[in-house]
């Protein structure tokens, strides 16, 4: 017979109402009589039902995703799998606030994180660059008891709880890996990203140059050029790379910028005879596979992405463990052969 909290005011010698307190995390309970309770629920191995109990109090949790304000067809995916999961946790009294913020503005980043607890919030799942304001702004939170989630990617120098999403230095590895056999031979390797800003981007290029420097020393990797998420300036940056680089073979696109990295390609008549890797099986990465004109996309699962980040923020807020398998983000290489179905969303695109 599992022990209960009267089972444990029995063992310590106290009230029920002191047992609630300690249990509860409430103040007013002496440091001695908060281990004599604490002492009791280890002999008695008492396992505490946090859903019962938040359930008893009629407790709801607010948890808010901050996501960057952009066209990015990532992030759509992003939204349309936060939709569902919302919809989903609702039974389990759970409710998704969604924020967005400009892609490059820190200080308006920083503004939106110091609303939250003023909303009532209990947790949030950010997906952002790590910056000096982004740091304090999730250093105060952190203060306030809020637990906070990185999101695709890392915030690694914060406070932040947890980072749910893949290890993207093992993903730029993969990639290097892919890009390496795909050329078989001598070349150039133009890299494309967002911003290296984005811990994601980091970590993908770090992993991309030591296996392509360990395993392919023919290839040059240059250096890599940024697009800030504006379609029309990769297009320009790419051409004028292609153009002046008579040997490149190949592109490693860090982030977004499928579509217009597609474009270009097909305004130079390259798309053919360009390897070209990248990451996240958006709609338009898909086309590209489609047409041939994108080898390989390493991504992940974006529903399990956004289950994984609620259901660490819950166990956060109920101080409970999390179960590190379960919330472990797997990454997978989808090629033109090997491309899942295609969704009702992603038909109508």
């Amino acid at each position: 017979m599992r022990p209960t909290v009267i089972d444990i005011a029995k063992e310590a010698g106290v009230s029920l109402a002191t047992v609630d307190r300690v249990l509860n995390e409430r103040p007013g309970v002496r440091a001695k009589t908060v281990q004599a309770v604490q002492d009791a629920i280890i002999r008695l191995g008492y396992v505490r039902d946090v859903a019962a109990a938040n359930l008893a109090r009629s407790r709801t949790y607010r948890m808010a995703f901050v996501l960057p304000d952009t066209e990015s067809q990532f992030v759509q995916t992003l939204l349309e799998a936060l939709d569902l999961a919302g919809r989903m946790a609702a039974s389990a009294r759970t409710e998704i606030i969604l924020r967005r913020f400009p892609a490059e503005d820190p200080h308006a980043l920083a503004a939106i994180l110091s609303r939250l607890a003023a909303d009532d919030i209990a947790g949030v799942a950010l997906m952002a660059p790590e910056t000096p304001i982004v740091r304090d702004a999730i250093r105060s939170l952190h203060q306030q008891g809020m637990a906070i989630v990185a999101l695709v990617s890392d915030l690694p120098n914060t406070e932040r709880d947890h980072f749910v999403g893949i290890d993207n230095v093992a993903a730029g590895r993969t990639a290097a890996v892919l890009m390496g056999r795909f050329l078989a031979g001598p070349g150039q390797v133009i890299v494309v990203g967002q911003s290296m800003l984005l811990r994601e981007s980091i970590e993908r290029r770090f992993g991309f140059d030591q296996v392509m420097m360990r395993d392919f020393p023919q290839v040059e990797v240059l250096q890599t050029v940024e697009s800030h998420g504006r379609p029309q300036v990769l297009r320009q940056i790419v051409a004028e790379t292609l153009s002046h680089g008579s040997n490149v073979k190949g592109i490693y696109l860090l982030g977004v910028g499928h579509r217009a990295l597609s474009e270009a390609l097909s305004e130079l008549d390259l798309g053919q005879r360009m390897v070209v890797i990248g990451h996240e099986l958006t709609p338009h990465a898909r086309a590209a596979l489609e047409t041939g004109r994108m080898d390989a996309v390493i991504t992940q699962n974006v529903g399990h992405l956004v289950r994984s980040a609620l259901r660490v923020l819950r166990a956060r807020t109920d101080r409970v463990p999390i179960d590190e398998g379960q919330e472990q983000i797997r990454i997978e290489i989808v090629i033109r052969e090997n491309l899942p179905a295609r969704t009702e969303s992603q038909s109508d695109l």
